[in-house]
This record gives structure tokens, sequence and C-alpha cells, in this order.
């Protein structure tokens, strides 16, 4: 199960536990979805039919909570071998 982190203006973000280890967050918005890598820094992984004023809007959504959308993924997911 996925818990829904945060949901703005129909755009839904969420983080996967089952996944690999680099901390990243899940968007969705109807049938788009995205991935984006939440370190080094906020980086598009991937892109399903999001426009790119859409992306835009998700990625200053992940600027402005980007340090709490790590937190969460740490809590949610738990302590790796690399997090100090």
């Amino acid at each position: 199960m996925s818990p829904k982190f945060k949901e703005t203006n129909g755009y839904v973000f969420k983080i996967y536990s089952l996944e690999e280890p680099r901390k990243h967050v899940h968007v969705f918005k109807a049938e788009k979805k995205a991935k984006y890598w939440l370190e080094p820094s906020i980086e598009l992984a991937n892109n399903k039919g999001f426009s790119t004023k859409e992306l835009s809007f998700i990625e200053e959504i992940l600027e402005k909570y980007g340090d709490e959308f790590k937190i969460k993924f740490q809590q949610h997911v738990g302590q790796r071998v690399d997090d100090k």
C-alpha cells in the first residue's frame, strides 16, 4: 500500500516502499503519471502524459516541499544503510 503524502490541485504525490532505495516520489493526475528523484537533487525520472507546464508546476511543489517528502520517504521506507 502506498499512502498519499500530498494532494494539491488534483495532483497526488505518493511514495512506494518496495521500489529502489533512492528517494523519489510518484505524481498522478487522472491518467497521467510521473516519477521524480528527490536526491541528490530534484530531477524528472519519467513522465507519461504531463505537459511541460504541468511538469513545471509539479517541480515547484517538489522544490517547496522537497525536504518534507524526503522525511516522509524515510519514515515510510525506513532507514537505509547509507542514511546517516
